[in-house]
């Protein structure tokens, strides 16, 4: 089991390498789906359940969206906070690490965490309007750097792309639990990017 796990980690790696390495955002996302879909699919680790209808179709998502993809700085938190979350595997402790600034038709500012956990990492769910009809209640994951979910950094400023935005396992089993999104993460705009609870016309 454990070395199934790495070799899952190493291939979710593997697959932000190559987005972050193509010069064209929209063609990089069209590999990360199909390789997603190819590990969901096939990865002894994958967290759909057997008999998933996820199995046989494939992970939905929203039509890929150029204005979604920007740049922010990390802007310092004005005072040091830290909140504990359960988890299947114990609590995760996790220290603000700043904000950054969603712009455009959501224009809102939302908290990057820091995990204090393995060898540290950002760490940035996001909870939109879609929650709990287009996308998955508890919100979705848009940075998890520990885990090489992340797409670099231009200057001084952090790549975000909402088109990016993943469920947790949690989405698929009751076997995993996940830390969700807190209120510094929860946006009233409805994100219609990133990977949806039901295929999208």
């Amino acid at each position: 089991m454990y070395l199934e796990l790495v070799d899952w980690r190493r291939a979710m790696a593997q697959l932000y390498a190559e987005v972050r390495a193509n010069p064209s955002p929209e063609d990089g996302h069209a590999s990360w789906k199909a390789g997603r879909d190819e590990l969901f699919l096939h990865h002894p680790q994958s967290p759909l359940e057997d008999g998933d209808p996820l199995r046989d179709n494939g992970l939905p998502y929203w039509p890929y969206e150029p204005a979604l993809r920007f740049t922010s700085p990390l802007r310092p938190p004005g005072e040091p906070r830290t909140m504990t979350v359960p988890s299947g595997e114990g609590d995760i402790r996790m220290s603000l690490a700043g904000q950054v600034h969603l712009p455009g038709p959501i224009d809102a500012d939302v908290d990057v965490w820091w995990l204090d956990q393995y060898a540290g990492g950002l760490f940035l769910p996001l909870r939109d309007g879609t929650a709990g009809r287009g996308s998955y209640g508890g919100g979705r994951y848009l940075l998890d750097s520990a885990k090489s979910a992340e797409l670099g950094v231009e200057g001084s400023e952090l790549v975000l792309d909402l088109n990016f935005l993943y469920h947790p396992s949690c989405r698929y089993s009751p076997r995993w639990s996940c830390p969700l999104a807190p209120a510094g993460n929860r946006v009233a705009y409805e994100i219609q990017a990133g990977e949806s609870m039901t295929p999208v016309a």
